[in-house]
């Protein structure tokens, strides 16, 4: 889709935004997701190779110069990050489940966005997000989230494993308080979502890690300011990405980013105003588009995971936020944040375990909008909704959910619903599972 030069009713609402709210938008939005500093390198800490102070000044570099990107270049309010649900699939499913070394996974990132931008380039990913069924769409989103609330489970110390049953709970007690503070803190952050307060994750975090200190879990920052370490450059690894091995890795990669970003774009730009019904096309899309893929760019390279288009975003569009100068202001608080690393490394696990939790909520409410009346949209999507926590593998739930969604509706009689795209992309799944991956 081409950048065009018309003024819709969205820019006309732009038109009337002031630097003053546009500047507290961007603070609001900021508070909002300033919850992945500590949550990102919680997730990718795990990984063998993973050092998490570099991950934190990552982090904070990769969102404030791709945000910034996105503010001067593309003009909107939004706001990216690393994503959840990429750094979980990165962590678990490539780096510890497969031996992939750290350096050649973030390589693995860095080839998705270079694919994210050619796909941009010639319009393809226009084509193949139309053709993809909106109740699948729906179904992922709502599957990565139950994937990341299980992960904050088992942080949390609330869900550990069995013998027996495969997983179980954990018995909670005085001497082991870490369940309870997290439970605490979601409770937490649901009063303050409940009651409109902009932050609550992140409010969320901070009580939790207060009593995480007060129990003796977690011993308090030794500073409170110090001078950025070096991030974890990770380009040297990535000639040892190019395997044929890794191509099923690349496409899952590619896949999740590709529905994540643009289903939060489309809603974002609706909220803002940009997208309305006389004039439903997205002004400035290929740049939106093109940023992303430079995110994941940069995350990878930075060692940090793919970088995305963060929901959160909508705190501050709902506070007023229309321009760039909302996304101007969010990417330079995450750079300042690069500064304050002794403060965000003492958050513990359980502080940021309802975090996680509070997202899968979030992400969970998707599934709302499926379409369960109609067996050939809502097996298919619930085959992908539970598969992917299930198994342990967003790249997998996404595959069978793709693979019962061509299956049942070709057996059904219902073959008009099945596009060239959806045929190659379930062809390719197939040969992916076929080679025993």
């Amino acid at each position: 889709m081409a950048d065009t030069p018309q003024q819709p009713a969205g820019r006309q609402a732009a038109q009337r935004t002031s630097a003053r709210t546009e500047i507290v938008a961007g603070i609001v939005t900021f508070m909002t997701m300033a919850y992945i500093l500590f949550v990102n390198p919680s997730i990718l800490g795990n990984a063998p190779g993973a050092n998490k102070a570099a991950i934190i000044v990552g982090t904070g570099l990769t969102a404030g110069i791709i945000t910034l990107l996105m503010g001067l270049w593309a003009d909107y309010p939004i706001a990216l990050a690393p994503g959840m649900g990429l750094n979980a699939f990165i962590t678990f499913a490539v780096i510890i489940g497969m031996g992939i070394p750290y350096d050649v996974a973030m390589s693995l990132v860095v080839i998705e966005g270079l694919i994210i931008l050619l796909l941009v380039a010639t319009r393809l990913r226009e084509v193949i997000f139309l053709a993809i069924p909106l109740n699948l769409r729906r179904a992922i989103a709502g599957g990565i989230g139950l994937f990341i609330a299980l992960i904050g489970f088992i942080n949390a110390g609330l869900v550990t494993a069995s013998p027996a049953t495969l997983i179980t709970y954990a018995p909670w007690s005085a001497q082991h308080p870490g369940p309870m503070i997290t439970l605490a803190a979601v409770l937490v952050i649901g009063i303050l979502m409940a009651r409109k307060v902009k932050g609550a994750i992140l409010v969320g975090i901070l009580f939790a890690t207060a009593l995480a200190m007060l129990t003796g879990i977690q011993a308090p920052p030794t500073g409170i300011i110090s001078q950025p370490v070096m991030p974890h450059f990770t380009l040297a690894a990535f000639p040892a990405a190019f395997r044929l091995a890794y191509i099923p890795i690349i496409f899952t990669l590619v896949m999740s980013d590709f529905f994540d970003m643009m289903g939060t774009v489309v809603g974002l730009a609706e909220q803002a105003g940009y997208v309305t019904a006389e004039n439903p096309r997205i002004p400035r899309l290929n740049r939106v588009l093109a940023v992303d893929g430079l995110a994941a760019v940069l995350g990878g390279a930075l060692g940090v995971s793919s970088a995305t288009t963060f929901v959160e975003s909508a705190a501050g569009i709902g506070e007023g936020g229309r321009r760039g100068l909302t996304a101007i202001t969010v990417g330079v608080l995450f750079l300042l944040s690069i500064f304050f690393t002794p403060v965000i490394a003492v958050v513990p696990a359980i502080a940021t375990a309802p975090a996680l939790i509070v997202v899968g909520f979030l992400m969970l409410g998707q599934v709302a909008a499926i379409d369960w009346s109609e067996v050939t949209e809502a097996l298919p999507a619930f085959i992908t909704l539970a598969t992917i926590p299930f198994t342990y593998n967003i790249g997998r739930g996404i595959g069978y959910g793709f693979l019962s969604y061509l299956v049942i509706n070709l057996l059904a009689g219902k073959r008009a619903k099945l596009t060239w795209p959806l045929w190659v992309v379930g062809i390719i799944f197939a040969v992916f599972f076929a080679m025993g991956h």
